[in-house]
This record gives structure tokens, sequence and C-alpha cells, in this order.
């Protein structure tokens, strides 16, 4: 059965309990990470999936917060012996970037290394970024500080549809995502430039039609805001949870 693993689902400032935003979907036949800010190895290992069943690595924007851990990742699949190839799907911004910091560390130069491919996603409309026998995967623009991508994933077996919002303000391209999916999960941070507040997720949940809201990338630790659930609550009438650290959504 495919599946959503939430690996972290702290905002931009982690705590010892709860990890920045990025997550795994587990199918038969691909394995997709989303985003990595730190070195996701042995937290995989810790939800039964294994370094080397990453097939994908999507990136949805270039901060910290989401693409910090990628060159580690990638230098410790290579130190461990990976011979099999990943690919990288992002936006030109975002791995441009990326591709830079990898050249910083003189990669091209680290012997036997294991085949990396870079797959630029287009800026217009909703596109599709991979297809697999047990999910589709679509990317459209969303309105964040940099160029950033939300996602929409079709899972076959159940006919469900999970949304992931990624960092944005409110935006008509969110609600295209989102729009009749089973699970819509929304960043949290609050009502600033570039996000959005658990009211205003819960908003686009109603007028999207979704069916189950999860709260991602919001403030944890000492930030923690009491009324995150109490503010969306009011606004959505559908069921709505907190993300947690290796909390798993089975399609």
């Amino acid at each position: 059965m495919a599946k959503i693993i939430i690996l972290g689902s702290s905002n931009a400032i982690s705590n010892k309990d709860q990890e920045n935003t990025h997550m795994v979907v587990v199918g038969n036949t691909r394995t997709v990470l989303i985003d990595s800010p730190n070195n996701p190895v042995l937290r995989l290992k810790n939800v039964g999936v294994e370094y080397n069943d990453i097939t994908d690595l999507i990136l949805t924007h270039f901060h910290p917060d989401h693409v910090s851990g990628v060159p580690l990742f990638l230098m410790d699949m290579w130190l461990r012996g990976r011979k099999k190839p990943l690919q990288i799907f992002g936006l030109d911004y975002t791995l441009e970037r990326m591709e830079n910091l990898m050249d910083a560390f003189d990669w091209k130069n680290w012997p036997d290394f294991f085949p990396v491919t870079f797959n630029r996603l287009p800026t217009v409309g909703i596109s599709p970024v991979l297809n697999s026998a047990d999910f589709d995967i679509y990317a459209s623009m969303v309105h964040h500080m940099v160029p950033t991508i939300g996602l929409r994933m079709e899972f076959k077996e159940s006919n469900k549809v999970a949304t992931y919002s990624c960092d944005t303000e409110p935006c008509e391209e969110v609600l295209s995502l989102a729009r009749g999916a089973d699970i819509l999960i929304h960043e949290a941070s609050g009502d600033v430039m570039g996000h959005s507040s658990s009211r205003q997720a819960a908003e686009i949940a109603a007028e999207a039609d979704v069916r189950h809201l999860y709260l991602i990338h919001y403030p944890t630790g000492d930030f923690w805001y009491e009324n995150l659930l109490e503010d969306a609550s009011s606004h959505f009438g559908g069921k709505i949870t907190l993300a947690k650290d290796l909390m798993v959504l089975e399609f």
C-alpha cells in the first residue's frame, strides 16, 4: 500500500522533537523524498525505508530549512556504496543553486559517484513531475518569497488524492492543486509574507472541498502557538490533524 510518511513537521525553527518539514512518498516501484533539510538516512531507516530505496528527490524551493541537507545526503549515500541512479526534480531557480552548491563541494571529482539527473519543472500551470504504478505527482508554482512549488499526489489503487501546499501564502494555485483532494497537507507558519496561518489553511481546505486537513510547518517548541487548531476548526468543518514527525498516512 502506498503511503506518505512525515519525516519532519516543524517550521524553519526546529526543536529536539520535531525536525524541519520534509516527507517521503512510498510506493512499490518508486520512493520519493520531498525536501531534505538534514541528512535523512537514519530517520528513513527508523520508518522502514532504506536510503537505497529512494528513487527520486523533489526540491520544493531553495531555502535552508528545505534543502540544506541535500549535499550530506548525497555524500552519505555515495560513501555507503550507492550505485542506483537518483532523479532530482525542481524549478530551474532551485536546481541551478543546488548544482552550484554541489560544485562548491567539487562533487564531480568524487570517484565512482552514482548517476544523478536534474530535471527542470515548468513555471506555468500544473505540470507532471513523475508517474509510477502506484501514484502520479504533479507540481505548480505557489506564492512564497522565492520560486516554490506545491504538489498534488494521485494514488492509483485507492483513487485518493493528497496535496502538499509547501511554503506559501493563500493562492489560487494551491486551491487548484487541492481541488477535491482527500487530504490537504498545508503549512501553518503564520499570517506573514510568503506563509499562511492555520485559519488561512482551513479556508483553502474549505474552498477546495477537501476531506481532511493536516497542518504542517507550524511553530514548534518555544514558538508553539496555542490556538493553532482552534483557529483552523472555526473555518473548516472537516477533520483537522496536526502533522507530527514519523506520522504515516496510508493510501
